[in-house]
């Protein structure tokens, strides 16, 4: 792609750059060449491209950072490119990765969740550049591509390699579609923590009419799951709503009714806001199985892992500049929220303060997954306005 031809694009439809995206199949781990589509978008403007991949074999993440400028501040962008699977393609109304534009929408997996936002993002700081406009710092682009799936090879290794390669991120969006229903309505300025539990509990089988030769699990899971479910966690404070335990799955794996079964599982995730740290969630759940543990002759195990921290960028100058932003462009001022699930901003907030903006999460992780066209070009002239009101 040459650079007149790559300026014709951006200057007059962001939507072209994201069908250019979304017929890139980058079902995580794929890239499917989304980030070398990026970076040929970047390069001619100046931007220096660094590709970075972690992981192993088929598993492996690919990653771009690219900068403009040497000087800070640096106002950086953060994405994935990365999508979920397609679900069952017999339900869409066209195929998934043909980008098709009809009635106003963009449909595609990805329009919304959040190759729109890349879109955008590009779109605005080129077509900026096109007019003159030359911001006194630096512009940075941290784009991912495992976001969708477990998190371990993108955002978080990332961060960690251009720090000790030197860079320093002073504030960052990240594009996450954080709009319900329409444009405008709502910022993310944090997200609870998530802890995932695996509890696994070994007795003895037996005849059920010899209890005394076996020794049940089922009743000790259920005495654990009762007891971690009757705790109320906290009631939520100014910035959060309440964390809350969820148990997901209840496995014994016995189809006969005269057996007592030798193992019994359970799943269950917390979703915890910033009343509680991980280690805290994790020494109570640990102190409760090893009070249980001591009654019981057989073994409890609890396998925990934590996908991500509660964080909060408390309301200052830059969440309230970034709100004045979309208000100007939309005419509808954004909530500050803590809503919803995790994104790769949980790693993030350890480098710089960061908030969420990006389109309408309506449709993502569905079948016909959509984005209007007029939000995705709204994104764009919103995320100009941020940069130009950033830099003066």
């Amino acid at each position: 792609m040459t650079v007149n031809s790559f300026n014709a694009l951006v200057s007059h439809n962001p939507v072209t750059l994201a069908r250019e995206l979304i017929r890139c199949p980058s079902v995580t781990p794929l890239d499917a060449g989304a980030l070398d589509l990026v970076q040929s978008w970047l390069e001619p403007s100046g931007f220096v491209c660094t590709r970075e991949s972690f992981g192993q074999g088929n598993a492996r993440v690919d990653n771009l950072y690219a900068r403009w400028g040497v000087i800070a501040p640096n106002f950086c962008f953060a994405g994935h490119t990365d999508v979920v699977p397609v679900g069952d393609i017999t339900k869409w109304d066209s195929p998934p990765f043909e980008a098709v534009i009809d009635g106003g929408i963009l449909r595609g997996r990805g329009a919304a969740d959040m190759k729109g936002a890349i879109a955008a993002f590009v779109a605005a700081v080129m077509d900026l550049f096109e007019s003159g406009w030359r911001p006194e710092g630096s512009i940075s682009f941290l784009i991912t591509g495992d976001e969708e799936g477990p998190a371990i090879d993108g955002t978080k290794k990332l961060l960690q390699t251009i720090t000790e390669m030197g860079e320093s991120i002073d504030h960052c969006v990240v594009g996450e579609p954080t709009n319900p229903d329409v444009m405008g309505e709502r910022i993310k300025n944090g997200r609870r923590g998530s802890l995932n539990a695996k509890l696994t509990v070994r007795g003895t089988q037996g005849h059920v009419a010899y209890p005394h030769r076996a020794s049940n699990p089922v009743p000790v899971l259920m005495h654990v799951l009762n007891r971690l479910t009757a705790r109320t966690l906290d009631e939520g404070n100014a910035h959060f709503q309440a964390s809350n335990l969820e148990v997901t799955s209840i496995d014994v794996g016995n189809s006969a009714h005269n057996i007592i079964p030798e193992t019994a599982r359970a799943m269950f995730n917390i979703r915890f806001n910033t009343e509680h740290g991980s280690d805290d969630l994790k020494a109570w759940i640990n102190n409760l199985v090893a009070d249980v543990q001591a009654g019981f002759d057989g073994q409890i195990e609890a396998d925990l892992e934590v996908t991500g921290e509660a964080f909060l960028t408390r309301p200052c100058e830059f969440t309230t500049l970034v709100q004045d932003s979309v208000e100007a462009v939309t005419g509808q001022r954004p909530s500050l929220s803590t809503s919803g699930g995790t994104s790769d901003a949980r790693f993030i907030t350890n480098y710089a303060p960061v908030v969420e903006f990006g389109g309408v999460s309506a449709t993502i992780h569905q079948v016909n997954e959509h984005e209007k066209i007029e939000n995705i070009q709204m994104l764009k002239d919103i995320y100009q306005t941020i940069l130009t009101r950033y830099f003066a």
